[in-house]
């Protein structure tokens, strides 16, 4: 008995602290240096410097794991660079950060027809129309990519060769 006003207060604080984050989205608490670096590395992505902009969104990244925006910029500088998956890896650890982002979902599967990999796109094409729900621009453009299928490069990458005669001796 004497111990209860303790512990209800203890049960009281705890209750309190748990829930205390729960009122803010996941980027609304990333550190402001991460993302003027992503601004930054933004701008110069738009100038066509892959290489400084790699370098900021790393940067970014050391400062704040949780920097969703330095993942996805690292995913578009891949793209950019026609190394699809690296992009796919990149938009996976966004999507680890936050699984239902629509801009995120597409990119991804944009990346995955890149590679050649139609299926797995149609599989975030379903999801994004889970997500969003009523069309969504995001769909819209990921549905266009898949009908527009892989580059013909990556095609012709994964043609079977023909079978060689066999010699006879």
């Amino acid at each position: 008995m004497r111990l209860m006003p303790i512990a209800l207060s203890a049960a009281i604080a705890l209750a309190t602290m748990a829930s205390a984050g729960h009122g803010q989205r996941p980027d609304d608490q990333i550190d402001p240096r991460s993302l003027a670096l992503t601004q930054q590395a933004q701008a110069l992505t738009a100038a066509g410097r892959y290489s400084d902009a790699i370098d900021s969104l790393e940067s970014a990244l050391a400062i704040d794991p949780k920097n969703r925006g330095a993942y996805v910029g690292l995913a578009r500088v891949a793209q950019a660079q026609e190394l699809p998956g690296k992009a796919i890896k990149f938009y996976f650890e966004a999507l680890k950060l936050e699984p239902n982002d629509a801009s995120v979902l597409a990119g991804q599967g944009e990346a995955m027809v890149q590679r050649g990999a139609v299926e797995r796109a149609k599989r975030n094409l379903e999801k994004l129309k889970t997500v969003c729900s009523n069309p969504c621009p995001q769909a819209a453009t990921l549905s266009a990519a898949i009908a527009k299928g892989p580059p013909p490069e990556v095609i012709t990458a994964r043609a079977p060769e023909p079978p060689k005669p066999a010699k006879n001796n």
